[in-house]
């Protein structure tokens, strides 16, 4: 039947729940789009035809009924899962609902994509709402699955795709987590030590953003702490390693013969016990007990079982099913041991492949059935999360059952070379089969446009963007040196002297055209299974690649003069080479090619490669989608009018991967959305503004004796509305169960009003200690008790023991101080509460990336590059008049610069982010600027209201009552090109009030 194309396949918001998709047929995918999430399936592979010409592929003929499984139990939790969100997450603790409102805030600068948040919300309503909201069922049904499989661990596993965000999601859960162990550490459903395990070095390293103290942590990087909480997270105790550190390491180093002598035919003798290799990996973590474990990439962690007789693996295939099977035992086996020996309260597992893998014992392909949320590959191109394969859907060819460049392996396999690292190296002339060598010039020619589109990208490579990047996997060192020297080049002899001889693709040619080497190669060879395991280089790869690590190692001489590169071995070089690839001003930014031994299945995830050729065989889609996975990161995130991201494209051969075919596959490709570095200039450092940061607001009450004045915004009532009182409990069969409050209600009044009266003082007098003016708590009890006698309303089924409860607490609070100011000043001075962590900002803090309307700024004038403008004209604008008025000293457009003003509307706090911060000389000398906060208004709408009132009516006066952080005022400008005299007026109007 025709090939579906479908023009674009991006039909969903990443910050919102799909709410549409693509229908699949029995012949496979339509361009039909189906109203409604797609809810959460699988394949099942069917046993490949006996034929050897043919690989896995995904065909119409593939395309049927029971080939696809729908995950019932992933699909009921996710329906459990939504009720509760749009119910606004009852059921959770204080500290849990804040930062929900947090992560979903319509505000935040920078938004999550929907996955993470839903991914959290599932660990958050399994962890503390389930059993409330009577659905122990899933609990009991995950016990069951983990006795089964991981016995006497609790388990739960979030399936996203490659590419959407897991590391966030990683952070999300120790923020979670350590936050609520802090603010009650008695609560056994939480944490605040974390051991997080990786299947390789690479991803460890990648992982440092966890830590909070990491200059680069994702905690400030990606906004996922409110501003007051974010130190407290800095008590969390976190190590990150690599599984291979499960290994039983050898207690002394003795030669094999003295081990056989002196262990008398007994194993283990100088091999570390379980407890010692816990002790070794734990060891940061002191005497702490019942850890979280997080596990990266955990389709590597499962216990094997035995086989099933009748499933037949080769020679290859039982080679790598023992290999996983080794690592998989490694890897559980240790967090068996830790759970032995310091207890593991939760294991968290994230990976965009959760499947048993074929010989696992389990069925091939099959869910993990500890998974509990799923945002698939699908869902993730479908929201234009990641990029989407393209794979060859039809050629002038058509010699077998695919096109010739979608079903390599099957083709050429048997003219390349066997083996791999104990063979007898490649050398000479490089000859390869004529369909790879046509794969190669074919994949690589389409790169060529690519290449093409980022040379013309003037703007994006001076701003940091590297070229795209071509990878290529073989399956054995001999077949990668085969490949790497007919790409890159290959040394000849010629009358006895060595003589470079051209590689065949230019772009990727590491000669210089005149029979020499180049200094920095295009073009790298790299073994990813000895790199990830940090074992030592083996003598045959280095010998392979040792011109390259040589060369690398000159580049770190040059680099950094005064450090000793001797002392760095040729596995670490490479790694920093291969890890930086893309990453502007780093070792591996000028790479084009990576030609790679082995998988490179994860942790590999530069944003700029955009072709993958697959030199192996791939006998499932798990495998298929973990290479292709390392071309899926988007370079761009950056929405368009529709408020989609527009679709970006990696070019795949050699891996038989099926999904969405797209009719981009035959078009020139697309530039990429060209990019500006927004960032600080060291050599505008006199252009520096600093700025206090707020994290509420006080009152200074001079008074020693303190008196209220109730009016009718100090009444208070409690509802059922807002806090049910009685909860009924029903099974889908059986008795039902009543819940109540009834627990509260054995608190006294007085107990009430002294917890109430303390929440006051503490909160809102937070510099005046009781042990200090101990006569001052006393009559905040007093006109505690006064206020829950004239002021509290306790509607049908609700008692004053509410108020123990930390929401209606903080609202009581919240009027009772606010009729303690009106009853002791006629004008309070109000003052201002500091962020906890980092009071004051500044621009110097300003580096970002964006796809938005630029403005370069002046070097006399401003710190920041440039104005990167929401509008086509009016920040472009206002930055010019601030530009051209001489009383303007300094300015500054306040993105990415952590300057907020924190207001309240509708009872719930909020962060107001103005527009421009300008330095004004307005006649009180230089060393006396007005720091002016300009808000260029559009439309007036309630919540502007309320952010600009709050700005001249709290912060600025709390900010100048301070004293410390100079002269500040706010001024709200209508019409950018009547700006200059609005700023006058402003400055004249001030100096005539003075």
């Amino acid at each position: 039947m025709p090939q579906t194309v479908i023009e674009n396949p991006v039909i969903n918001s990443p910050y919102t729940e799909p709410d549409k998709h693509f229908r699949f047929s029995d012949e496979g995918i339509t361009n039909e789009i189906i109203s409604g999430r797609r809810v959460s399936s699988y394949f099942i592979p069917i046993p490949q035809p006996k034929q050897k010409t043919k690989q896995l592929t995904i065909t119409e003929s593939e395309w049927v009924g029971d080939r696809i499984e729908e995950n019932t139990f992933i699909n009921q939790i996710r329906d459990r899962v939504k009720i509760w969100r749009d119910n606004n997450w009852p059921g959770t603790t204080e500290v849990t609902r804040k930062l929900l409102r947090y992560w979903t805030s319509s505000e935040r600068e920078k938004p999550l994509f929907f996955c993470q948040i839903e991914a959290l919300e599932t660990a958050i309503y399994l962890t503390e709402v389930a059993e409330k909201q009577g659905d122990s069922w899933i609990l009991e049904q995950l016990k069951s699955a983990n006795n089964e499989v991981n016995p006497g661990l609790w388990r739960i596993a979030f399936k996203m795709a490659t590419g959407t965000g897991k590391t966030v999601v990683m952070a999300m859960i120790l923020t979670w987590q350590t936050l609520n162990k802090i603010q009650n550490p008695r609560d056994s459903r939480f944490s605040d030590t974390f051991l997080i395990v990786t299947p390789g070095i690479t991803i460890r390293d990648r992982l440092r953003v966890l830590y909070p103290n990491d200059v680069d942590n994702y905690y400030r990087q990606r906004d996922l702490v409110p501003p007051d909480m974010l130190e407290r997270l800095g008590q969390a105790r976190i190590h990150i390693t690599n599984f291979h550190t499960f290994q039983l390491r050898e207690t002394v180093s003795v030669s094999k013969l003295t081990k056989t002598i002196l262990s008398k035919g007994e194993n283990g003798i100088f091999t570390e016990t379980p407890d010692q290799m816990v002790r070794r990996v734990c060891r940061s973590f002191g005497n702490k007990k019942n850890i979280i474990i997080l596990n990266d990439e955990a389709h590597h962690c499962y216990r094997p079982k035995p086989r099933d007789p009748s499933e037949k693996l080769t020679g290859e295939e039982n080679a790598i099913a023992k290999k996983q099977e080794d690592e998989a035992r490694t890897w559980l086996s240790g967090i068996e041991a830790i759970a032995a020996k310091i207890g593991v309260r939760n294991v968290f597992d994230v990976s965009a492949t959760p499947f048993f893998l074929k010989g696992s014992g389990y069925r091939e392909g099959s869910l993990f059935p500890w998974v509990v949320s799923d945002f698939s590959l699908i869902d993730a191109i479908e929201s234009g999360i990641v990029k989407v394969p393209r794979v060859p859907v039809s050629d002038n060819s058509m010699s077998g059952n695919e096109p010739t460049y979608r079903d390599l392996w099957y083709r050429i396999r048997d003219n390349l070379p066997k083996k791999g690292r104990k063979t007898e190296a490649i050398s000479g002339e490089p000859k390869l089969p004529p369909e790879l060598e046509g794969a190669i010039h074919s994949l690589y020619s389409n790169y060529e446009q690519y290449f093409k589109l980022w040379e013309q990208d003037t703007i994006g490579r001076e701003n940091g963007r590297t070229p795209p990047v071509f990878i290529v996997v073989c399956n054995n060192t001999n077949v990668s040196k085969l490949v790497f020297d007919y790409i890159s080049g290959w040394e000849r002899d010629i009358d006895g002297q060595k003589v470079v001889a051209a590689g065949n693709l230019p772009l990727f040619a590491n000669d210089n055209g005149n029979g020499r080497w180049l200094s920095r190669p295009n073009t790298i060879l790299v073994d990813s299974e000895q790199i990830e395991s940090g074992t030592a280089m083996s003598a045959e790869f280095k010998r392979a690649a040792s011109r390259e690590i040589e060369e690398f190692r000159n580049e770190l001489r040059e680099r950094f003069p005064g450090r000793d590169v001797s002392t760095i071995d040729d596995t670490e070089i490479l790694r920093e080479v291969m890890n930086t690839v893309g990453k502007p001003g780093k070792l591996g930014e000028h790479i084009r090619c990576v030609v790679s031994v082995s998988m490179l299945t994860e942790g590999w995830d530069a944003q700029t490669v955009t072709h993958i050729l697959g030199i192996r065989a791939f006998g499932t889609q798990l495998l298929c989608e973990q290479v292709v996975g390392r071309a899926l990161r988007r370079q761009s995130y950056s929405v368009g009018d529709d408020g989609l991201f527009p679709p970006e494209y990696a070019e795949v051969y050699g891996v038989p991967f099926s999904f969405i075919p797209c009719s981009g596959s035959t078009k020139i490709p697309r530039a990429p959305t060209p990019t500006t570095r927004v960032r600080a200039l060291e050599e505008r450092i006199e252009c520096e503004i600093s700025f206090p940061r707020l994290a509420g607001y006080r009152y200074d009450i001079g008074s020693e004796q303190l008196s209220a004045s109730f009016t009718k915004a100090s009444q208070f009532a409690l509802s059922t509305a807002d806090i049910p009182t009685q909860t009924e409990n029903a099974p889908i069969i059986g008795e039902s169960s009543i819940h109540t409050l009834d627990d509260l209600k054995r608190h006294r009044p007085n107990e009430v009003a002294f917890q109430l009266a303390k929440r006051v003082y503490e909160q809102k007098f937070p510099d005046k200690k009781i042990e200090d003016q101990p006569w001052l708590f006393p009559q905040v009890l007093s006109i505690t008790k006064q206020w829950l006698s004239e002021c509290l309303y306790c509607k049908d089924n609700t008692f004053i023991q509410l108020l123990l409860l930390v929401g209606p607490a903080d609202n009581a609070a919240e009027k009772i101080y606010h009729a303690i100011v009106k009853g002791n000043t006629s004008n309070p001075c109000v003052l201002p509460v500091m962020m906890s962590y980092d009071s004051i900002g500044s621009t110097r803090y300003v580096d970002f990336d964006t796809s938005k309307p630029i403005w370069p700024t002046s070097p006399q004038k401003c710190h920041i590059s440039h104005v990167a403008a929401d509008t086509t004209s009016w920040e472009q604008k206002m930055a010019q008049v601030l530009e051209e008025m001489d009383e303007v000293v300094h300015y500054v457009k306040n993105q990415s610069l952590g300057f907020t003003i924190p207001y309240t509307i509708n009872g719930q706090e909020h962060q107001y982010n103005p527009d421009f911060i300008a330095r004004i000389d307005d006649s009180h000398g230089p060393d006396d600027l007005l720091s002016l906060i300009v808000e260029v208004s559009g439309q007036q709408r309630l919540d502007k209201d309320v952010k600009v009132s709050t700005a001249r009516e709290l912060w600025i006066p709390a900010v100048n009552n301070h004293g410390g952080f100079g002269r500040w005022g706010f001024i709200e400008v209508t019409d950018p090109w009547d700006a200059a005299h609005a700023i006058r007026g402003y400055i004249l109007s001030e100096r005539n009030n003075s």
